[in-house]
């Protein structure tokens, strides 16, 4: 099982992969507590660089970073952050991975953020199930 977690950890932090399933991102960062992180892209003929801090990395069981996205409209101060957290949990025949967002400003935001994850996280086990 370890194998699977490990491969799984893999994907999130490679940044081949994190292109792929991040819409086409390209991700900078070392993955330490305390260093920046930083996605740069295209979004419907916009450019635009996302970025965070990585707050936690656990190797194969728990990976969290704060995220701000400038397409969102919103003022780049810290109460406009997320907290994403991703967790890696052994689980019977596989490996479960939760994708957790904090912060969201009413149901709808959520809502729309549930959505995109949601693809977010299918296309990781998409790419995790390749390897």
């Amino acid at each position: 099982m370890r194998r699977r977690l490990s491969g799984l950890w893999a994907v999130l932090t490679d940044p081949a992969a994190v292109k792929e399933f991040m819409f086409g991102a390209d991700v900078r960062t070392d993955w330490l507590p305390g260093s920046s992180i930083t996605w740069r892209g295209e979004w419907e003929g916009k450019e635009y660089a996302d970025r965070g801090e990585i707050l936690e990395a656990e190797p194969g069981s728990r990976l969290v970073m704060t995220h701000f996205s400038p397409l969102g409209g919103q003022e780049d101060v810290p109460e406009n952050y997320h907290t994403l957290t991703w967790t890696l949990e052994e689980s019977a025949g596989g490996t479960k991975l939760t994708l957790s967002q904090d912060n969201n400003a009413s149901a709808e935001e959520a809502e729309h953020s549930k959505g995109m994850w949601d693809n977010l996280v299918a296309s990781v086990k998409e790419i995790a199930e390749r390897e």
